[in-house]
């Protein structure tokens, strides 16, 4: 399991926090990334049970639900990297199935389907989200950002 937690110079601004994390692509390492990417939260100001905590948990756990659905390739983890940026929290999935690629614009499942609805929910939650190819590595990464400038105030950033 590698692990890795940085400071630096943001690509969503001039500060950042930054951690990135490989998981076992099951179940119970879509769990653990999901726990683990609120804590990181928690910890960079961002407390537990604040919008943007609960919003950036909750599109946590779809994307790396479905990076362990649909993104498996025996014997691969899946990746998650946190970012916090000047303006905005983006978090990013990372697999190695470069054939099954989501849409863009997630169709509505019909309604006695007990799934398919996970990036359906990505898309309300994030300000923006997309995909692209892994750099130096097969497969892809599906990320999202929340807008959520530090220091400053927006409805995604209010605490309780």
């Amino acid at each position: 399991m590698a692990v890795t937690a940085k400071r630096g110079a943001a690509e969503m601004g001039t500060t950042k926090d930054e951690f990135t994390m490989r998981f076992s692509s099951t179940p119970r390492g879509a769990r653990l990334a999901r726990r683990l990417v609120a804590d990181r939260l928690d910890a960079w100001g961002h407390p537990h049970a604040s919008t943007a905590n609960d919003t950036l948990t909750l599109i946590t756990a779809e994307l790396t639900a479905n990076a362990v659905r649909h993104g498996h390739v025996p014997g691969r983890d899946f990746e998650v990297r946190l970012i916090a940026g000047e303006a905005a929290l983006r978090v990013e999935v990372s697999d190695t199935r470069t054939e099954r690629v989501p849409p863009l614009s997630p169709n509505e499942p019909p309604v006695e389907a007990e799934s398919g609805r996970g990036l359906m929910l990505v898309a309300a939650l994030a300000d923006e989200w997309g995909t692209a190819s892994r750099h130096g590595a097969p497969g892809k990464t599906v990320w999202a950002e929340v807008r959520c400038p530090l220091g400053g105030r927006s409805p995604t950033c209010e605490y309780p």
